[in-house]
């Protein structure tokens, strides 16, 4: 499975969704502008999309949802490390209350993974992140995370949150 992603206006990014009501795709709007998602097996219709090989999914994106999008540039030595990590990180995820789906995406032409976790709203988003906050003043993240292993970022992460619509 491939998601490729692409930005434009929100009018314009919706009007390529609806041009194609067959393919899985997921116009979500924030505040860098909007961003429109094409879930498939094939090609998209996409001119000039950013590619990612799905590696870990759970859950179905719905409407009416909060995206969270973390990227993470991730060096050559540290891919293997980074998706086993991220494997077992999203099966943790699946359980905690308001969650709704997360795709782990791997990047194709780039080093910048990015992590996409789709929640009920943005409170159930903030609860999980102080019970990630807790694990990690007691210790629990940092030493079993990913935080601890050498050259496996490039740069700082970056979060962008998005809102679906309904």
């Amino acid at each position: 499975m491939n998601i490729y992603m692409t930005v434009g206006t929100y009018d314009f990014l919706k009007s390529i969704e609806n041009k194609y009501p067959s393919e899985t795709m997921i116009t979500m709007t924030g505040g860098n502008g909007a961003l429109l998602l094409h879930e498939t097996n094939g090609k998209t219709v996409f001119q000039k999309p950013r590619i990612y090989e799905v590696f870990e999914s759970a859950g179905d994106i719905q409407n009416g949802s909060m995206v969270i999008l973390s990227n993470y540039p991730v060096t050559d030595e540290g891919r293997p490390l980074f998706e086993h990590y991220f494997k077992k990180k999203a099966q943790s995820i699946e359980n905690e209350q308001g969650f709704i789906a997360i795709r782990a995406l791997r990047p194709k032409g780039s080093n910048t993974y990015a992590i996409l976790t789709v929640w009920e709203n943005e409170m159930s988003f903030h609860s999980w992140q102080n019970t990630l906050s807790i694990s990690t003043q007691e210790g629990e993240a940092v030493e079993n995370g990913i935080d601890t292993l050498p050259h496996i970022f490039e740069s700082e992460p970056y979060i962008s949150q998005y809102s679906i619509p309904k």
